[in-house]
């Protein structure tokens, strides 16, 4: 499963940087542009729910691909590993928010 995961990610990057050479759009992309991109995406995301918790699941769907799009973008101009990095994010997000003092309530880890 994991492979097959590891593949499908591997192939949508390799999509990803297609689309951007054939179109010469590598030039935009830059750390600094896509970091605006992801932050301009997200706020679209979140859009979809400024007026109640009702979103139509398909512009969520829909905007939510552009933010990890963009994610990706990123770790690819960087030349960071997604998913490396989103693991040793958790090993310190663990450490933080250890369960005997974080199950059930949302409080910031500085305050538990």
């Amino acid at each position: 499963m994991l492979s097959d995961y590891m593949d499908r990610l591997e192939e949508l990057k390799q999509r990803i940087d297609k689309f951007n050479k054939d179109r010469d759009w590598d030039q935009f992309h830059s750390p600094v542009n896509l970091a605006k991109s992801i932050s301009i995406e997200a706020n679209e995301l979140l859009e979809c729910y400024q007026w109640n918790d009702n979103a139509n699941l398909d512009d969520v769907k829909e905007e939510l691909a552009d933010v990890m799009n963009y994610c990706l973008q990123m770790s690819m101009v960087l030349g960071l590993d997604p998913i490396d990095i989103m693991n040793k994010k958790m090993d310190k997000t663990e450490k933080k928010y250890p369960i005997d003092k974080a199950k059930g309530v949302s409080t910031k880890y500085n305050k538990l």
